[in-house]
């Protein structure tokens, strides 16, 4: 499904999420990643989607959500991979802006080295930019890079980009304990982001089940410490850790719905339970989907998840 949600997000209010990447296709492999491993690493541009089939999606699901009386804030390109590996991501921001609503995108920022990456995102309301480490070792480490990216043209890509743009960018840098939540590597990255000047930059942590066993969030001390030393360079910082709420939007069919939304935010139990109270539905809904191994359930923390199996064309995930 292209179009999904509205889904609560910490940044955008009641987001409307564009899914313009099959599944799971990135630039990336990050150890954190809440929809697990990469299933197809790349890092070249191509076409997915028609537009038409994207302005058609995201038009109807518009219309829907407002029948239903649910308010959109934001179309925000959040698929299953990289948003910016859509070599016809411009035209789809093009048509989308007919629908009078702000467009977002969040990218892991891998291909704003290209020129005609950052052209593109030009033309989005509000950006943001992945920066989860400025130095090699860690930035291989955490985010498992496609072999043909650079951190270097990265970052250069990057400063370029903020320097040109006219709309909010901001930064999300996810800490995982161990790995890129010490003085060592941060310190760096807030030198960078200093350099970038974002509206705001964001400290996220793993709050979903990872891609990779054994990745957890920073305690609290790490965490501190990372809000102090992004506090000196940039003007504006502060933390993604909270949990988003339940206040997921219901258009009609619960089976597609949850299906969509759980294909890219997986669900806590607690919030599959309020989604179905508002729906008027009963856990059997899910208990079938569960049957037929569309929805998976999983444990992180102290938490039950549900996440929707992604399937590749021909094989499982």
């Amino acid at each position: 499904m292209i179009a999904f949600g509205p889904v609560p997000s910490r940044r955008l209010g009641r987001s409307l999420g564009i899914n313009n990447i099959p599944p799971k296709i990135c630039s990336y492999s990050c150890v954190y990643c809440q929809l697990g491993p990469t299933l197809k690493m790349q890092a070249k541009r191509q076409a997915f989607y028609e537009p038409e089939a994207i302005c058609h999606s995201v038009g109807d699901r518009v219309k829907k959500t407002r029948e239903a009386g649910e308010a959109v804030d934001y179309l925000t390109f959040v698929p299953d991979g990289e948003p910016t590996l859509d070599i016809s991501l411009g035209i789809h921001i093009e048509r989308l802006k007919t629908l009078n609503l702000p467009i977002a995108v969040i990218t892991n920022a891998s291909l704003i080295w290209r020129q005609d990456v950052r052209d593109q995102l030009l033309d989005a309301d509000w950006v943001s930019l992945k920066v989860d480490a400025v130095g090699d070792d860690t930035w291989r480490r955490i985010n498992r890079p496609h072999g043909s990216l650079e951190l270097a043209a990265i970052m250069e890509g990057a400063l370029r980009f903020a320097k040109a743009y006219e709309g909010k960018l901001v930064t999300e840098t996810m800490l995982v304990a161990g790995v890129n939540d010490g003085e060592e590597q941060l310190g760096p990255v807030a030198d960078f982001l200093a350099r970038l000047q974002p509206a705001a930059a964001y400290l996220s942590i793993p709050t979903r089940p990872p891609a990779k066993k054994g990745v957890r969030a920073p305690e609290a001390q790490a965490l501190n410490q990372a809000y102090q030393l992004l506090s000196k360079k940039v003007r504006r910082v502060e933390y993604l850790i909270g949990y988003e709420g339940n206040a997921f939007a219901f258009t009609g069919d619960v089976e597609q719905d949850l299906l969509s939304i759980t294909a890219v935010h997986p669900m806590r139990k607690d919030a599959v339970n309020d989604y179905l109270a508002r729906a008027g539905a009963e856990w059997p809904v899910v208990r079938k989907l569960l049957e037929k191994g569309e929805l998976v359930e999983t444990e992180y923390g102290d938490h039950t998840f549900y996440v929707r199996r992604l399937r590749m064309a021909g094989g499982d995930a």
